[in-house]
């Protein structure tokens, strides 16, 4: 059979995309309960079975259970005491105490115990005096019903406990039991079959070390957790190449081995090795190929021997929008279960977004409180980076008619995290260091945890979010040529008005970041031109793209004298990388991000580097965190084991002028 490349020539708008999915399911539902009346067996799609009432937790009712007891199965004492009847005590006053006799006119009772024939209340134990000769006083009377359990006060025996489709949860299984049921009637859990493909994907399983073009394995699993979310048994094959025929045989050993949903990872693209849709479009009906969304436009969704299956993209964060919005849908119709709910919320963005016209495009926010507004910091639009999605608190949408959302749009966010959990979150926007990963390690160490939430967009752009009120404190390290001074001239020209706090960080190193063992004998900034070394630098508004500028302008140099002068990074671990790799010959970082990927590193200049911190946050329960956390000598040692770090200021409060030392 001959294959040909997925064109698409037509994308479908989500909603039109899960209602095709559902139609098909409701009418394979229809079909199964056919099937179902003519006596035939028919395992397409889940059907029912028993489970004992103990392990019923998260399952999903098949239908209506009734009560088959009572409970209290009798009338029970509610407290320890004397059982009576009301009646016989209406003659006791306070002061004028009426006497019972036990065994005759009232009987001694615990919590829970029958009670007496003909007895209709209890007194508390610490409501009577006794004589020791079986006299028994009391001083106020007793209601009818005072402190009595009484028969089917909490089930009465055949009335409904719950209804069909109802979801189980650990207080039902007390209701069931007390009910005297030992079992109930259950949806089958739904069982998804996952199959990872590609030539260059490795088993994860096998804990392999990734060559050149090879990635580990790791889409399946994130799928296989949110099906289990959802209450799904979950089965995984081995990752299969992009044959034709192995893919094939993995779709139709999945349909036999009874597989309700089977979902293939990646091969349902436009790629010249893409087989997903070619072979679902033989085994079956092809519903959607290509949403009108992005990440996860190639998603895929057919309908293969009575049974769904999905082609979900190859990128990791398209793969997720893929399961999120159009397999979800179709698992929990499936499981009979709603949707998971996810609170939503207001959330002003901090920098503008735009967007394609014609496709609806979801974008993960890192979303903290700062004040009393919602403050979310877009994160990166790669669909093949999953730590987009780690890094998140929150997803929006942007409408596919809009051609983008502008900077401090009040925005709606779907929130992954509980609301009160933003309250926890400190937003660090500003110049990117490696101390603040490990700041990030000790913060969530603490008895009230706190997250970090980073955003690398350089020590200018540290100013602008504090301007803008969307941030608790910026990183920056910014010299003033003149004086020597940091970060204290670049406030007063540019935040003048702000009532600023500068917190010491730490000194630390910077320099030219150069492959082990300096093969090309890098010296300093003047090498870049006579030697026509490749250079990677900061984005614009960094501190160290400022301290680089000077360094040049020292040199005699221009931008235009240093090969790859506008090829941009973000932070120091990045250029790091671009060096390590050889994408870059050098590029201007801190020592720490030299060392930790064996690098070497060409001593520039020391620096200071300062948390700015508004005065308004001082106090914040947050902030103070900080603060106590850098005066801990255990810190201030990890932050040293790092290299190129000196804690002579950290913790400090900083004033202009304030000398480095030696």
């Amino acid at each position: 059979m001959s294959f040909k490349r997925n064109v698409y020539l037509k994308t479908l708008p989500l909603t039109e995309a899960v209602a095709r999915v559902l139609d098909a399911l409701d009418a394979l539902d229809a079909q199964s309960a056919r099937y179902a009346s003519q006596g035939d067996a028919c395992a397409l799609l889940p059907g029912r079975e028993l489970c004992p009432a103990q392990e019923a937790v998260d399952r999903v009712l098949y239908e209506a259970v009734h009560a088959r007891y009572s409970s209290p199965t009798c009338h029970a004492a509610a407290m320890d005491g004397f059982a009576v009847r009301a009646a016989d005590t209406f003659a006791a006053r306070e002061g004028e105490p009426l006497l019972l006799r036990e065994g005759e006119t009232c009987f001694a009772v615990n919590t829970g115990q029958a009670l007496p024939a003909n007895c209709d209340a209890v007194i508390m134990i610490e409501h009577v005096a006794l004589d020791g000769r079986g006299g028994v006083s009391i001083e106020a009377p007793a209601f009818p019903w005072q402190h009595v359990r009484r028969i089917g006060e909490d089930i009465v025996a055949t009335e409904l406990l719950f209804p069909r489709n109802h979801h189980i949860r650990p207080c039902d299984v007390g209701a069931l039991l007390s009910g005297g049921i030992w079992e109930v009637p259950v949806w089958e859990q739904p069982l998804v079959r996952i199959i990872p493909t590609g030539d260059e994907v490795l088993d994860f399983a096998q804990r392999p070390d990734p060559g050149r073009g090879q990635v580990v394995e790791s889409n399946s699993q994130v799928l296989a957790a949110l099906a289990r979310q959802l209450g799904c048994r979950v089965e995984r094959v081995k990752p299969v190449p992009d044959q034709p025929d192995q893919l094939r045989a993995a779709l139709l050993d999945s349909l036999d081995a009874g597989a309700h949903v089977v979902i293939f990872c990646a091969g349902s693209s436009a790629g010249s090795k893409d087989y997903t849709r070619s072979i679902l479009e033989s085994e079956g009906e092809i519903l959607v190929h290509g949403i009108a969304a992005m990440p996860g436009k190639p998603s895929l969704a057919a309908i293969c021997r009575g049974r769904p299956v999905f082609g979900a993209p190859g990128y990791p964060v398209s793969s997720l929008i893929c399961f999120e919005e159009l397999i979800t849908p179709a698992i929990c119709r499936l499981a009979h279960r709603p949707l998971p709910a996810r609170p939503e919320i207001d959330v002003e963005l901090t920098r503008s977004l735009p967007s394609r016209l014609g496709l609806e495009e979801f974008v993960h926010l890192a979303v903290g409180r700062v004040g009393e507004k919602a403050v979310g910091i877009p994160l990166n639009r790669g669909a093949g980076n999953i730590t987009t999605v780690t890094r998140a608190q929150a997803v929006m949408r942007i409408p596919a008619e809009a051609e983008g959302i502008a900077e401090d749009s009040l925005v709606r966010a779907r929130l992954s995290v509980p609301p009160d959990r933003l309250y926890d979150n400190l937003i660090c926007v500003g110049s990117h260091d490696n101390v603040l990963d490990l700041l990030a390690d000790e913060l969530m160490g603490l008895p009230r945890a706190f997250r970090l939430i980073s955003a690398h967009v350089g020590s200018m752009g540290g100013i602008a979010a504090l301007k803008k009120g969307v941030c608790h404190m910026a990183g920056m390290h910014l010299l003033e040529e003149d004086s020597g001074d940091f970060n204290f001239a670049f406030l007063r020209k540019f935040y003048p008005e702000g009532r600023i706090t500068l917190l010491n960080l730490a000194i630390r190193q910077q320099g030219l970041i150069v492959p082990a063992g300096n093969p090309k004998g890098v010296k300093g900034v003047e090498n870049l031109k006579s030697q026509g070394l490749r250079y990677i630098n900061r984005q614009r508004g960094a501190g160290t793209r400022i301290l680089f500028d000077w360094h040049l302008k020292r040199a005699g140099l221009k931008p235009a004298d240093v090969d790859g002068y506008a090829k941009e990074e973000s932070t120091h671990m990045a250029v790091a990388v671009n060096v390590l790799t050889g994408a870059a010959d050098c590029g201007m970082g801190i020592y720490a991000a030299a060392r930790a990927l064996g690098l070497d590193f060409v001593p520039l200049a020391r620096e200071r580097y300062d948390l700015a911190i508004p005065e308004h946050f001082w106090d914040d329960p947050r902030i103070l965190a900080v603060r106590h956390m850098l005066q801990r000598d255990a810190f201030k040692a990890r932050l040293e084991n790092l290299g190129g770090y000196e804690t002579g200021l950290t913790g400090q409060i900083m004033q202009p002028g304030v000398r480095l030392g030696e």
